[in-house]
């Protein structure tokens, strides 16, 4: 099959208390799972099987709803579980603070808009930092979309997401959105969406 789910980076209980191992494990083995597998099954024999999954989405407009929401759950999940890791958070460095002050005012604006995006999302979605025109953008996108697809209404490449489905959270945090956005600071690993931001500007 031409996708594959990769290994959490880390053990399922290595980003405690912050994200609980019951959740990990859940998440990442049958949430990322069924994402892959459905992905897989749904551009079989098609013309795009074969294709990266950057290429898939970036003509999703034309793709069945199979395809987006289990390509965009694909794409999704793989840059999340990087986008952590235990003993990070803290901040940024180098040329992606700086990236981040031009674009916000401050590294506090920034968690703030980012935080505020996450929150705010009604309903299933993800909250984005990402690259627009060589510029730092935060957005959000429904369900599994993300700024990666065709007719997203903001465009960019993505270094940094949050996942705000229920599924992520709801075991330890249940209705308490807020104080998940709030512990996700914790580990996010800043190393990581550093190296997707220089990436991203080539």
């Amino acid at each position: 099959m031409p996708f594959e789910l990769a290994p959490l980076p880390y053990a399922a209980n290595a980003l405690e208390p912050h994200v609980d191992a019951r959740t990990m494990e859940i998440h990442h083995g049958k949430h990322h799972a069924a994402y892959t597998s459905n992905l897989n099954a749904a551009i079989q024999g098609t013309a795009l099987d074969g294709e990266s999954i950057e290429a898939i989405l970036a003509k999703i407009s034309s793709s069945s709803a199979a395809v987006r929401n289990n390509g965009g759950g694909f794409y999704n999940h793989n840059l999340f579980w990087n986008c952590m890791a235990p003993g990070k958070g803290g901040k940024p460095s180098g040329a992606l603070s700086t990236a981040i002050d031009a674009a916000f005012g401050s590294f506090d604006a920034f968690k703030e808009e980012f935080s505020n995006a996450a929150k705010t999302r009604f309903g299933s979605g993800w909250a984005w930092l990402i690259v627009h025109d060589g510029k730092l953008v935060v957005c959000s996108s429904p369900n599994q979309d993300n700024p990666l697809m065709d007719d997203a209404p903001v465009k960019g490449t993505p270094i940094l997401g949050l996942d705000v489905w229920e599924h992520a959270y709801y075991l330890n945090y249940q209705n308490r959105r807020p104080d998940y956005v709030s512990a996700f600071w914790n580990v996010v690993n800043w190393d990581f969406v550093s190296a997707q931001f220089q990436q991203a500007l080539k």
